[in-house]
C-alpha cells in the first residue's frame, strides 16, 4: 500500500491509495508479461488529454458507506484481470523508432484512491445537478495518472451530507482504448461489485485485428506532429453545465430541417437524433462565440469546423468485434461557412449545420481512400484559424447503467471537456429518449450559450413550428 498522497483540494482528505493488481479466477495461473503494439488508431491519441469522468451516486438509508467502499475495492481485481492491459503502461517499443506498446508485467496494477470531502458546496446534491458548477469543485474528484506511462486510475470520494454521496473519478489515457473499451470495463467492474447479475462479455484483446497503416502511424507518432498540441484549452475559471435535449426537442430540430429543405427545394439531409443534436449544439456554440463580448479570436472566421468520432468496428473489413479493447475510431470532419452557420436565422443555421454533419457521417461510413488519407492535415487545418467544435462521449456507452449495486448514477460528467474545449454527449438519464450535453465555459460565455440555446429551443417550440 502506498502512503496517502497530500490532499489536492480544500476539504478533500485522501484516506489511502492502493495499487490493485489483476486477480485470476480460482484455479487459473497468474498473467504473464504481455505487450500490445499500438496501431495508428492508438498513437493518434498518444499526446492527447486523458479522458476524465466523474460518476455521482446517492446512497440509500440501508447502504453502509464503508461496506460499499470495501465491495468496490474487493471486486476491482476481477475486472482488471479481464482488462489487464489497463493495468499496464505505454512505453516506446524497444529497438524501434516511433513505435509504442502497452506493456503489462506481473506486479502491475491500477491506482485506486479512497478520499473523503467535508467542504462546503461540494455535497452530492450541489454537484449532481445540471446547473453551472465551478469546475474547481469537481476536478479534484478525478485522480491523476501515475507517472511512467500508466493508462488508468480510479478514485472514490465520499461526499456530504452525512457521507450519503459518492463520486467515482475515472481517468483513462485514450491511447489505451476508446470510449467503448473504457465504459465496457466500468460495466464489468460494476457487475462484479453488485454480484447479482451476469458479467458482460469479456473484451477482445488482439491488436492484429486491425491492419496498421505505417504511413499514418509514422505521421501520428512523430515528435514533430503538428496535431499533438491541438484540442488543449485552458480550464481555469470555467463552469460545467448540462443541457438535456428531450425527444420532443430533437424532433423539433428534425422537423425544422425538413421544412427548411423543402423551402430551399433541396433533398433533406438524413437527420437522426444524433445529427439533430450535433447540428443544434454546433449552431448555438458558434452563435454564442459570435455574440460573446470577447469574440473569441477577435475576428469572425470564414469557416467553422466540427470534429467528432466515428466508431469503425462494424465498418472495417473484416469486421472488428464489438468488444475489441483498443481504439477503433476515426474522425468525422465538418466545415461550414461561419456566416451561414452562426449569422443566419435559427432554421437556416441549424439546417446548414445538420446538412454538413450528415454529409460528414456519410463520408466516414463509406470509408473511401480519401477519408483515410490526410487525417492529420485536416485536423491541423480545422484548428489553424479557430478552435473547432468537438464532441466527447456517446449515447451508446450507457453510462447511466453503471450500477455497482447501490443504484444508478445521479449524474455523470466528462470533466476533461474543460481541457479540450469539447462538449460531452450521453443518453438522457431519465430514459425518455433524449440526449444530455455537457459543456465547460467561462461564466460570461456560459450565460451567452445558455441564452442562445434557450432562444433556439423556444423557436422550435413556437406555435408556428407546431402547425
Amino acid at each position: 500500500m502506498a502512503p496517502p498522497p497530500a490532499a489536492h483540494a480544500a476539504g478533500l482528505r485522501v484516506l489511502r491509495t492502493t495499487r490493485v493488481a489483476p486477480a485470476p479466477p480460482a484455479g487459473e495461473p497468474a498473467l504473464p508479461e504481455r505487450a500490445l503494439p499500438l496501431i495508428f488508431m492508438d498513437v493518434m491519441w498518444l499526446r492527447a488529454q486523458p479522458v476524465e469522468r466523474v460518476f455521482f451516486y446517492r446512497l440509500g438509508p440501508g447502504d453502509d458507506v464503508d461496506a460499499v467502499l470495501s465491495r468496490m475495492e474487493e471486486s476491482l481485481p476481477r475486472a482488471i484481470h479481464a482488462f489487464y492491459p489497463l493495468a499496464g503502461r505505454v512505453r516506446p517499443t524497444p529497438g524501434e523508432t516511433n513505435r509504442y506498446e502497452l506493456l503489462y508485467q506481473p506486479g502491475d496494477g491500477v491506482a485506486f484512491t479512497v478520499a473523503e470531502h467535508d467542504g462546503v458546496g461540494v455535497g452530492v446534491d450541489e454537484l449532481a445537478t445540471d446547473e453551472p458548477r465551478e469546475l474547481a469543485k469537481i476536478a479534484p474528484l478525478v485522480p491523476e495518472l501515475p507517472e511512467g506511462g500508466a493508462v488508468l486510475a480510479l478514485q472514490v470520494t465520499v461526499l456530504p451530507p452525512n457521507r450519503r454521496g459518492l463520486a467515482l473519478g475515472v481517468i483513462v489515457h485514450h491511447s489505451a482504448c476508446d470510449g467503448v473499451g473504457s465504459t465496457h470495463f466500468l460495466h464489468t467492474w460494476a457487475a462484479a461489485c453488485a454480484g447479482d447479475r451476469k458479467l458482460p462479455e469479456p473484451p477482445v484483446i488482439d491488436r492484429t485485428l486491425i491492419r496498421d497503416v505505417p504511413e499514418m502511424h509514422d505521421e501520428f507518432a512523430a515528435p514533430t506532429n503538428e496535431a499533438k498540441d491541438l484540442f488543449k484549452a485552458p480550464d481555469a475559471g470555467k463552469f460545467l453545465a448540462t443541457f438535456t435535449l428531450s425527444r420532443e426537442h430533437l424532433q423539433g430540430v428534425k422537423d425544422a430541417v425538413a421544412g427548411e429543405a423543402a423551402r430551399r427545394g433541396v433533398p433533406p439531409p438524413r437527420c437522426t437524433s444524433l445529427v439533430a443534436m450535433y447540428g443544434l449544439m454546433w449552431h448555438c456554440y458558434r452563435r454564442a462565440r459570435r455574440d460573446s463580448d470577447d469574440g473569441g479570436s477577435g475576428r469572425a472566421a470564414a469557416a467553422a469546423h466540427f470534429i467528432f468520432s466515428v466508431d469503425h468496428r462494424s465498418r472495417l473489413v473484416p469486421r472488428v468485434p464489438d468488444k475489441y479493447l483498443g481504439n477503433c475510431v476515426g474522425p468525422g470532419f465538418v466545415s461550414a461557412p461561419e456566416e451561414e452557420l452562426a449569422g443566419a436565422a435559427v432554421a437556416g443555421g441549424v439546417f446548414t449545420a445538420c446538412a454538413a454533419v450528415a454529409a460528414a457521417i456519410d463520408e466516414a461510413v463509406r470509408g473511401e481512400p480519401a477519408y483515410w488519407e490526410g487525417w492529420k492535415e485536416r485536423v491541423v487545418e480545422a484548428c489553424r484559424d479557430d478552435a473547432p467544435f468537438s464532441v466527447a462521449g456517446s449515447t451508446r456507452f450507457r453510462v447511466y447503467d453503471v450500477d455497482f449495486g447501490f443504484g444508478r448514477p445521479a449524474k455523470v460528467e466528462i470533466v476533461s471537456v474543460a481541457k479540450t474545449g469539447a462538449v460531452s454527449a450521453a443518453e438522457d438519464r431519465s430514459g425518455a429518449g433524449g440526449i444530455e450535453v455537457g459543456i465547460a465555459l467561462l461564466p460570461e460565455r456560459m450565460d451567452t450559450f445558455r441564452r442562445c440555446l434557450a432562444d433556439a429551443m423556444a423557436w422550435f417550440s413556437s406555435s408556428s413550428q407546431c402547425n
